[in-house]
């Protein structure tokens, strides 16, 4: 390690492939839902399929395909969300084969489906509300995203949540650690149990899942403790694009928060985050590359300044 330089995350294995601290993963975010909270992100089938072949040429190494808007709207059956979801799974696996593809989904039929279409990765971002998903990584051979939600199920919004310092901890812990504690304790016990099932521990995604369950100033305080994540020994995976914190902390709607979105990416970037889920692929991809070479784990494209 370089004085200095926080410490690497954990490698991150999908489909056989290998991805090292030189190597950033980013994450394109494609949803098949009319009603995402950011508009430009609302793809109907062949929008959706433009999005995916501009993802891979921006430089993404991984879609992440949603058919279900994470937060409160019109009710959405399983049988609906595989509608949505497996064609564009089967199409991406056809006319992409070299793209890693994340369904984000927190049902088990919908990651069976998934799974019978060739996905790699399933993004459980409603913290194993439905057991079985993990269960279907390991049968499939597929990796996971374990996340946090602070107990709320799937498409419900934090009020008043608060995390205060658990007995027994250190008198000078920092208090607003109480979010980072409960943050790393179930990501803890949800990475183990999905090893247990029989995921690798390198296909084993942990993911804080900023504004999920947490107000503004808990999602600060989880990237600024990046760090602390990056030790549980799993690939960190950060969901940072243009979310709430992001507008609220500068007072922004969505479509304004590019900036804010990729000053929280370098920061986790510098600090051992290997997955970045991002609606902005190519300014993503030039962020997390540039914070690597800062970092001493990817060597610049070129270096020819003084040389010539």
């Amino acid at each position: 390690m370089t004085a200095g330089v926080p410490a690497a995350g954990a490698d991150l294995v999908l489909r056989g492939r290998r991805f090292g601290p030189e190597h950033p993963v980013v994450m394109a975010v494609v949803n098949r839902t009319p009603d995402s909270f950011y508009a430009a992100a609302r793809y109907d089938d062949d929008g959706a399929d433009a999005a995916v072949a501009r993802a891979e040429a921006e430089g993404a190494d991984l879609v992440d395909l949603g058919g279900v808007r994470a937060g409160r709207g019109p009710e959405v059956t399983a049988a609906e969300e595989i509608a949505r979801v497996v064609p564009l799974v089967e199409r991406v696996r056809r006319r992409h084969p070299e793209l890693l593809v994340s369904v984000d989904t927190w049902r088990s039929e919908v990651a069976r489906a998934a799974a019978d279409a060739g996905a790699d990765l399933l993004n459980d971002t409603w913290a194993g509300h439905d057991p079985a998903l993990a269960e279907v990584a390991a049968e499939r051979g597929l990796g996971v995203v374990c996340s946090h939600t602070g107990g709320l199920p799937p498409r419900t919004d934090p009020f008043r949540v608060a995390y205060p310092l658990p007995e027994g901890v250190p008198a000078d812990t920092d208090p607003r650690d109480g979010v980072l504690i409960d943050v790393l304790d179930t990501l803890r016990a949800a990475a183990a149990r999905a090893v247990g099932l029989g995921v690798p521990p390198e296909s084993v995604l942990v993911d804080p899942t900023h504004d999920f369950g947490k107000n503004t100033w808990h999602s600060l305080h989880l990237v600024r403790r990046t760090a602390a994540l990056v030790e549980l020994g799993h690939p960190v995976l950060v969901a940072l694009s243009r979310k709430d914190f992001v507008g609220e902390t500068l007072d922004l709607p969505p479509e304004q928060r590019l900036e804010g979105t990729l000053a929280a990416t370098a920061l986790a970037a510098w600090h051992g985050a290997r997955v970045f889920r991002a609606h902005d692929v190519r300014a993503t991809r030039r962020t997390v590359d540039m914070v690597a070479s800062i970092r001493g784990d990817r060597p610049p494209s070129r270096a020819t300044r003084g040389l010539l």
